[in-house]
């Protein structure tokens, strides 16, 4: 499989010149985005820096970024891999640095800042201490993510892919005698030799004749499969932090479904297949929504979003049965998103559920899967 390459000049040039124009709009003599513990997905979107333990990326009209990385043993590395910047270590406090490097501003000095991601409270105190008014651009990033380009398309068909093979991975593995831990330790197998990495592995096994679970857990268990036990599943393999594929989908081990796994997975297929029909530029998240009332018509319910937006972060639409979109949730579809569409249908106890699901491509003809995975019902044990 090959690996998608660096992310073009004039892309990441033309993303960086998105947020300083929005900045300037807005009064702003510079943006600030911040990550930490591997999260925060602005700055690899800037520099193409994976945050580790800690960094910010400063931008500012006329002068080269700079990216501030927390650990000084990670320095080096960045220093390889960051794209078009300077790149300095943040010290022993990330605020003082990041104040230091506002200061040292050679065309005007900086006074309102433009932040993104999740500042933590001794670095927004420091900067307001520092005579720096801050100003929440949050929004105005996720609205920057929310069309793919032709590259990030790209990449994200490499997260599916790899996601697709660590879903095999899992199917195979789900054998009468395999733990929870076994599965994971499938999936992880399934990457861990190709630069791709883990996003999320969410994975639940039940007995179908007596469930005791409705939805993949974050935290896989010792719990063992036996003869009548359904496995379900959320897995995101990723190229990068930013990138990753989703796959969703239901498994019985060494039986056929019951009535009840049967019953569920009709209408979670019926649902998938009359929201990913609606899946087009200028489609309404409310139709979206609308079209997963045959679950609660069929007497079930769901626990999980029906859909959201997904590649460079958790993005708009976020649909579920809590309530109807609003904002930012409730505006029309565009070419170029990319949404997962998950119906996660579960009993009103929530003592059994199924997944299906995956990401999708809005087109201008509708929706492309990303993924080429098989869809149903799938058997434990089976080579896909």
């Amino acid at each position: 499989m090959s690996t998608p390459g660096e992310v073009p000049d004039d892309e990441l040039a033309a993303r960086r010149e998105r947020l300083l124009a929005e900045a300037e709009r807005l009064g702003l003599d510079a943006v600030l985005a911040y990550g930490a513990n591997r999260s925060g997905s602005a700055v690899p979107w800037l520099a193409c820096w994976q945050v580790t333990r800690e960094a910010a990326v400063v931008l500012r009209r006329g002068e080269r970024p700079v990216l501030l990385v927390g650990f000084p043993n990670h320095v080096p590395n960045a220093r390889r891999v960051a794209r078009d910047c300077e790149v300095l270590g943040a010290g022993g406090r990330t605020s003082d640095t990041v104040l230091e490097v506002l200061r040292q501003s050679s065309t005007r000095p900086v006074r309102r800042v433009g932040v993104i991601g999740p500042v933590p409270h001794r670095l927004w105190a420091a900067l307001s201490e520092g005579g720096v008014d801050l100003v929440e651009m949050d929004q105005a990033y996720v609205a920057a993510r929310m069309r793919k380009t032709a590259y990030e398309l790209s990449v994200l068909r490499h997260g599916a892919a790899l996601t697709d093979a660590s879903g095999a991975a899992l199917v195979a593995a789900a054998v009468p005698g395999a733990t929870e831990l076994d599965l994971v330790a499938a999936v992880e197998a399934a990457y861990a030799g190709t630069g791709g990495t883990n996003h999320i592995h969410y994975v639940a096994a039940t007995s179908m004749a007596a469930p005791d679970r409705c939805a993949p857990g974050q935290w896989p268990t010792d719990r063992l499969l036996e003869t009548g036990s359904v496995v379900v599943f959320e897995l995101s393999t990723t190229w990068g932090t930013d990138y990753p594929g989703q796959l969703l989908r239901t498994v019985t081990v060494d039986a056929e479904p019951t009535p009840l796994y049967r019953d569920l997975h009709d209408v979670a297929v019926a649902c998938l297949d009359a929201i990913v029909a609606l899946l087009r530029p200028g489609a309404l998240p409310a139709d979206l929504l609308a079209a997963a009332d045959l679950v609660l018509e069929a007497g079930f319910t769901t626990v999980d979003d029906l859909v959201h937006g997904f590649g460079g972060g958790y993005l708009p639409p976020v649909l579920s049965h809590r309530g109807p979109p609003t904002g930012a949730e409730a505006g029309p579809l565009e070419e170029g998103m990319t949404v997962v569409v998950q119906p996660n249908v579960c009993t009103p106890d929530l003592s059994a559920g199924v997944q299906t699901g995956e990401l999708f491509e809005v087109t201008i003809d509708g929706a492309r899967s990303l993924h080429r995975f098989p869809t149903g019902l799938l058997r434990g044990g089976d080579q896909l």
